[in-house]
């Protein structure tokens, strides 16, 4: 396992780190199968475990804590707020208000008295910069946080938000969590150029982009992976996004067999290769699905092969833009672009 500085902050992180999405409901992975896998990725040499207050409900979460029970301090322990957590209409967001109490919530389903570094899960445009700052300024010096870092965030928002605390004396976002894959490389034409100007740590999730780079999802063979099961519309081969994908996947395949890898090493190995990026978030269901992602630890990609992969895929380019979640919302909403 190779080991990086999280940004500015001095603290090192595995270049693989373990994401809980899948435990609970989501991925159908229960306590015993979750606690073998977080046993199983510090073993490996991971040291860096990132979850979030709404996957499963909460559920991640109170997996989490049980599984690192008696370890604590052997992980930077890092989970994200601001999604909904039910109905009620201020459960949610980046207000003073929602942050306080959701905090104790995670910290209370985690069973520790800390996090190392809590994030804002989405850019809250309801909520100023200044205020969501603020919040997660106090909640530091009152050492329930260590740190706390931005997700998916578009990268002007980015800027504005070192701006925001600069401007009102405020701690600032010392890590940005975006999506990064050979298929969705969208990121490295503005946000990583402003999370390397502002030293941020880079902490990339979905780097197998959703299971189509993990083997899986080949030309002739039936598509049963989890995820297309919930998402079924992104692993449509009518559509040409997904044939284009499928496509790119092949060719890949290619580089990596003759480069004597893994279709998810040269993955994973292609995401961690980025200067700008700290750890790639790893999001394994089973333990088989980690042990594969582990073989990826020490990967480092030559420069031929990385010119291979940018001739199958452009640097800058997604292949599926649609689905990026850091979209302004005046494009997603006509009501805030006409008047």
């Amino acid at each position: 396992m190779q080991y990086r500085t999280l940004g500015r902050t001095g603290v090192q992180v595995s270049t693989l780190a373990l994401g809980a999405m899948n435990f609970g409901a989501i991925g159908r992975t229960d306590q015993d199968e979750a606690t073998a896998i977080v046993d199983a990725a510090l073993e490996g040499g991971i040291n860096f475990v990132d979850t979030a207050d709404m996957y499963s409900a909460g559920e991640s979460e109170r997996m989490v804590g049980k599984a690192i029970a008696g370890r604590r301090e052997d992980i930077v322990l890092a989970t994200k707020a601001t999604m909904p957590m039910g109905d009620e209409r201020n459960h949610q967001g980046a207000s003073r208000r929602w942050l306080v109490t959701e905090l104790d919530n995670s910290l209370r389903r985690l069973g520790v008295d800390h996090v190392d570094l809590y994030q804002i899960h989405r850019w809250d445009p309801k909520t100023s910069d200044e205020e969501t700052l603020s919040a997660l300024t106090d909640l530091q010096r009152a050492g329930k946080i260590r740190y706390f870092g931005s997700s998916t965030f578009p990268a002007y928002r980015v800027v504005q938000a070192q701006w925001a605390a600069r401007e009102h004396h405020l701690s600032r976002y010392v890590t940005e969590q975006p999506s990064y894959s050979i298929l969705q490389r969208g990121i490295e034409t503005h946000v990583l150029p402003v999370t390397e100007e502002y030293g941020l740590g880079v902490l990339a999730w979905s780097p197998l982009a959703s299971g189509w780079l993990s083997g899986a999802v080949r030309e002739g063979r039936e598509i049963a992976t989890n995820r297309s099961a919930v998402l079924p519309r992104r692993f449509d081969l009518t559509l040409p996004v997904n044939r284009a994908r499928l496509e790119a996947v092949e060719r890949l395949v290619k580089v990596a067999e003759q480069a004597g890898l893994s279709l998810i090493q040269l993955a994973l190995g292609f995401v961690v290769a980025h200067p700008g990026v700290t750890s790639a978030i790893i999001g394994p269901r089973t333990l088989a699905h980690l042990e594969s992602q582990l073989a990826a630890a020490d990967t480092v990609l030559p420069a031929d092969v990385l010119d291979a992969i940018d001739e199958i895929v452009a640097p800058g380019t997604d292949l599926a833009p649609e689905e990026k979640m850091d979209t302004p919302p005046s494009l997603l909403d006509p009501a805030l672009r006409r008047r």
